[in-house]
Protein backbone atom coordinates (compact mmCIF):
# COMPACT_ATOMS: atom_id res chain seq x y z
CA UNK A 1 0.00 0.00 0.00
CA UNK A 2 0.89 3.56 -0.54
CA UNK A 3 1.67 5.99 2.24
CA UNK A 4 3.20 8.64 3.14
CA UNK A 5 3.74 9.35 7.16
CA UNK A 6 5.05 12.66 8.12
CA UNK A 7 6.66 13.16 11.72
CA UNK A 8 8.69 15.52 13.96
CA UNK A 9 5.95 18.33 14.59
CA UNK A 10 5.72 19.94 18.20
CA UNK A 11 5.57 23.17 20.17
CA UNK A 12 8.20 25.36 20.11
CA UNK A 13 9.16 28.52 20.98
CA UNK A 14 10.12 31.64 18.84
CA UNK A 15 13.43 30.88 17.31
CA UNK A 16 13.86 27.45 17.28
CA UNK A 17 14.05 24.43 15.14
CA UNK A 18 12.47 21.73 14.37
CA UNK A 19 12.77 18.25 11.51
CA UNK A 20 10.19 17.23 10.05
CA UNK A 21 10.36 14.13 8.33
CA UNK A 22 8.41 12.16 5.77
CA UNK A 23 8.34 8.40 5.20
CA UNK A 24 7.47 7.16 2.03
CA UNK A 25 6.35 3.39 0.89
CA UNK A 26 4.15 1.43 -1.81
CA UNK A 27 5.68 3.40 -4.38
CA UNK A 28 8.93 4.00 -6.49
CA UNK A 29 9.78 6.86 -4.27
CA UNK A 30 13.20 8.27 -6.27
CA UNK A 31 10.72 8.95 -9.63
CA UNK A 32 8.64 11.32 -7.32
CA UNK A 33 9.08 14.98 -6.79
CA UNK A 34 8.51 15.63 -3.10
CA UNK A 35 7.21 19.09 -2.12
CA UNK A 36 6.17 19.96 1.68
CA UNK A 37 2.85 22.10 2.13
CA UNK A 38 0.87 23.99 5.24
CA UNK A 39 -2.13 24.99 6.28
CA UNK A 40 -3.78 26.72 8.79
CA UNK A 41 -7.29 27.25 9.86
CA UNK A 42 -9.46 29.08 7.40
CA UNK A 43 -6.72 29.46 4.81
CA UNK A 44 -5.50 27.80 1.86
CA UNK A 45 -3.20 25.62 1.67
CA UNK A 46 0.53 26.79 0.50
CA UNK A 47 3.27 25.45 -0.87
CA UNK A 48 6.85 25.57 1.51
CA UNK A 49 9.07 23.78 -0.34
CA UNK A 50 9.73 21.19 -3.23
CA UNK A 51 12.79 18.94 -4.21
CA UNK A 52 12.94 17.15 -7.63
CA UNK A 53 13.24 12.97 -7.84
CA UNK A 54 17.04 13.22 -7.49
CA UNK A 55 17.71 15.99 -5.12
CA UNK A 56 18.99 18.12 -7.48
CA UNK A 57 16.38 21.19 -7.62
CA UNK A 58 14.97 22.61 -5.17
CA UNK A 59 12.55 25.59 -4.47
CA UNK A 60 11.20 27.52 -1.60
CA UNK A 61 8.33 29.96 -1.02
CA UNK A 62 9.91 33.78 -0.27
CA UNK A 63 8.20 33.58 3.29
CA UNK A 64 10.79 30.40 4.22
CA UNK A 65 13.55 31.02 2.07
CA UNK A 66 16.98 31.31 4.35
CA UNK A 67 15.04 29.78 7.13
CA UNK A 68 13.65 26.00 5.77
CA UNK A 69 15.96 23.27 3.56
CA UNK A 70 14.32 20.46 2.28
CA UNK A 71 16.27 17.27 1.43
CA UNK A 72 15.42 13.29 0.75
CA UNK A 73 17.18 10.11 1.03
CA UNK A 74 16.60 8.26 -1.66
CA UNK A 75 17.64 5.08 -0.24
CA UNK A 76 15.83 5.33 2.80
CA UNK A 77 12.70 6.75 0.88
CA UNK A 78 12.47 9.86 3.08
CA UNK A 79 11.91 13.60 2.51
CA UNK A 80 12.90 16.23 4.98
CA UNK A 81 12.28 19.66 5.85
CA UNK A 82 14.34 21.40 8.34
CA UNK A 83 12.71 24.55 9.75
CA UNK A 84 14.73 26.97 11.72
CA UNK A 85 14.63 30.30 13.16
CA UNK A 86 10.64 29.53 13.42
CA UNK A 87 8.36 32.20 14.11
CA UNK A 88 4.60 32.29 15.27
CA UNK A 89 3.70 32.51 11.14
CA UNK A 90 5.16 29.28 10.87
CA UNK A 91 2.09 27.34 12.84
CA UNK A 92 0.23 25.13 10.47
CA UNK A 93 -0.23 21.42 9.77
CA UNK A 94 2.72 20.71 7.62
CA UNK A 95 2.01 18.25 4.85
CA UNK A 96 4.10 15.89 2.71
CA UNK A 97 3.18 15.47 -0.71
CA UNK A 98 4.87 13.22 -3.50
CA UNK A 99 3.89 13.66 -7.00
CA UNK A 100 4.71 11.66 -10.59
CA UNK A 101 2.74 13.47 -13.43
CA UNK A 102 -1.12 12.99 -12.65
CA UNK A 103 -0.15 10.74 -9.64
CA UNK A 104 -0.52 12.59 -5.84
CA UNK A 105 0.30 11.32 -2.64
CA UNK A 106 -0.29 12.97 0.59
CA UNK A 107 0.45 12.17 3.97
CA UNK A 108 -1.80 12.85 7.02
CA UNK A 109 0.18 15.90 8.39
CA UNK A 110 2.15 16.93 11.38
CA UNK A 111 1.48 19.81 13.60
CA UNK A 112 3.56 22.52 14.30
CA UNK A 113 3.37 25.29 16.83
CA UNK A 114 5.19 28.31 17.22
CA UNK A 115 4.59 30.44 20.29
CA UNK A 116 5.01 34.15 19.98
Amino acid sequence: QVHLVESGGGSVQSGESLRLSCAASGFTFSSFVVRWFRQVPGKERELVAGISGGGTNTNYADSVKGRFTISRDNAENMAYLQMNNLGPEDTAVYYCNAYLYATYYWGQGTQVTVAP
